[in-house]
């Protein structure tokens, strides 16, 4: 399993025209859930998020977490996480995890994030999102569990 985190002061998600979700200031994450992620997996992420110090305090220095500053999140799945571009010009996709079992992960976070108190808000599984955001920082980290 992989997450990428930004964090935005705001952004929205929409399917065909129409808004789906949208967030004030927090993360959008893109999680891709690759061949053999398991529970165990997504309990790291789940564990792992509501903690994390990336935003900033009444300084300026990196030393709040997302429940600290009360942020939301837009949680995206995200295959393309797991692109293969070792060999010629068009990405492989061979580690990604297939759609029921990915999709069945990809819940299980964002249940585990709201469980965690966090205000979740989510893309359209498999649909054709277009998303904008604007990113606060810029400031991107890429999250993986150790010894996958």
């Amino acid at each position: 399993m992989k997450a990428v985190i930004q964090r935005v002061l705001n952004a929205k998600l929409e399917v065909e025209g129409e808004l789906i979700s949208s967030i004030n200031k927090g993360y959008v994450i893109f999680l891709g859930v690759g061949v053999g992620d398991t529970i165990e997996d997504a309990n790291y992420f789940i564990k792992k998020i509501p903690p994390l110090r990336i935003c900033e305090d009444e300084n300026g220095k990196i030393n709040k977490s997302i429940i600290d500053t009360n942020g939301e999140i837009l949680l995206v799945s995200q295959f393309t996480l797991y692109a293969d571009t070792s060999h010629g010009n068009r990405p492989s996709f061979i580690n990604a995890e297939g759609p029921e079992k990915a999709n069945e992960l990809y819940l299980y976070v964002a249940n585990g994030l709201k469980q965690a108190g966090l205000p979740v808000k989510l893309g359209v599984f498999g649909a054709d999102m277009k998303i904008t955001q604007v990113n606060d920082g810029p400031f991107t980290i890429i999250l993986e569990k150790p010894n996958k």
